[in-house]
């Protein structure tokens, strides 16, 4: 028997619930509640970094069919980073910008193979 039972039967109101401090809390109440969460700010991308994002995406993946070396490396790996930071702020410092500039001009030969190069160097040449 439920406490809303127990009250019912005995003529009793229905039993307050009192709640402390729920900041950062998620719940819900009730046989057909339901609870969802969404903390933290939403960010809405740019589209000027989506299309970075995208671009960075197609790159690394293409850059993966190439034999790894140390420029490869160091471009997938400042890639990854400006994704990383475009996924958790939804923008992209410029000083990363600057970087991915300076790698893709010093890979021009190597990434030139690749239309997806040349969409992340337009991408970055929108956002400077």
């Amino acid at each position: 028997m439920t406490a809303r039972d127990e009250a019912d039967r005995n003529g009793a109101a229905e039993p307050a619930v009192r709640l402390g401090d729920v900041s950062g809390s998620t719940f819900a109440i009730g046989s057909h509640a339901h609870a969802e969460s969404h903390h933290g700010a939403t960010s809405r991308t740019d589209p000027a970094v989506e299309q970075l994002r995208v671009g960075v995406r197609e790159l690394r993946s293409d850059l993966a069919r190439l034999r790894a070396d140390g420029r490869t490396a160091e471009l997938d790996a400042e890639l990854a980073g400006a994704e990383d930071e475009i996924n958790r702020t939804g923008a992209v410092t410029p000083t990363r910008l600057q970087r991915l500039r300076q790698l893709l001009t010093d890979s021009e030969a190597l990434v030139g193979l690749f239309a997806s190069a040349a969409a992340v160097a337009g991408a970055v040449a929108g956002l400077l």
